[in-house]
């Protein structure tokens, strides 16, 4: 099957650029183990190749972990692909909300067009039984927040990207800042899939649900320990799209890091059918339309 879609967030990569994460040792915590097999080149005609099976009407390019020395050379570097590619459609760049060059940073990037929102990795604990608050960098440090408001000065999204046990915080966050779009990366991470696990998952889920301004991106199911599985994932997706409602998700690929275990085309099929059960509107909504209202695509054409 053959699906017309936004991919709401997706990466590019040329290794003579600065990606630290990409050209040094793996890094233990990584969240799908060993990743060798993305230490390459990730550039728009790769992106094109795996997803030639469906037809990708837009793209939102993510942070890619680009140096933080140099927090605007990733938006240059892509404002010159869009200028002889077309894509990204839209970039969510990178800003430090607890550094003192924050909102020199934020406006910095705020002055690409193509810039629509920041991503900005809060410190987070690894698991939910060793979690400190108030540590520096996190969502409840006073310099984070403080940086964080700004992002309604700039015209600036958030893109979450924390493990479901913070997700308590987030909501903290997003009801102080209701004026701020959120997008919640990665379906919240459920990574437990043991029945305590999902139901922990859940809880967090369902507590940042209820702040109007967190949508969803239902992406990256993946594993550090076993494979890609339908059933499994399926029922991830179901659960998320029922506590979020389909009207706040969007799909999202997360290539080429989602490689790592499924292809393109399988992704978009399988999630494709994970839906078929909405009505056609709402499975275009998902698929197309509201990323284009989040990340305000203009000039998209169905």
């Amino acid at each position: 099957m053959r699906v017309k879609l936004i991919d709401a967030h997706f990466h590019l990569w040329d290794l003579k650029n600065p990606y630290p994460w990409l050209k040094e040792s793996n890094e233990s915590s990584f969240f799908l183990g060993n990743y060798d097999s993305i230490k390459r080149n990730y550039l728009w005609s790769d992106y094109e190749n795996d997803s030639l099976n469906h037809t990708v009407l837009a793209t939102v390019h993510c942070e890619a972990e680009w140096s933080r020395n140099d927090q605007v050379g990733e938006t240059v570097w892509l404002t010159e692909m869009h200028r002889s590619t077309g894509h990204p459609s839209a970039i969510v760049a990178h800003a430090w909300f607890h550094t003192e060059n924050s909102e020199e940073i934020l406006a910095r990037q705020s002055s690409f067009p193509l810039v629509k929102g920041i991503r900005s990795k809060p410190v987070t604990s690894k698991s939910p039984d060793n979690m400190e608050k108030g540590l520096s960098g996190s969502m409840q440090d006073p310099k984070w927040l403080n940086g964080f408001a700004k992002l309604e000065k700039y015209g600036l999204s958030w893109d979450l990207r924390v493990p479901y046990w913070h997700l308590y915080e987030a909501a903290e966050v997003a009801t102080t800042f209701s004026k701020t779009p959120i997008v919640l990366n990665h379906t919240g991470f459920p990574w437990d899939r043991s029945s305590e696990g999902l139901k922990a998952w859940r809880k967090a889920m369902e507590c940042i649900a209820k702040c109007p301004n967190v949508w969803l991106k239902v992406s990256e199911f993946g594993l550090i320990d076993r494979p890609w599985n339908f059933d499994e994932n399926n029922l991830i997706v179901k659960e998320a799209l029922s506590i979020f409602g389909i009207n706040r998700c969007m799909f999202a690929s997360n290539f080429p890091v989602a490689s790592l275990r499924i292809d393109y085309f399988s992704l978009v099929n399988s999630v494709a059918k994970m839906i078929s059960h909405y009505p056609p509107q709402m499975q275009e909504d998902f698929f197309i339309n509201n990323a284009i209202k989040f990340y305000r695509l203009p000039n998209v054409k169905i």
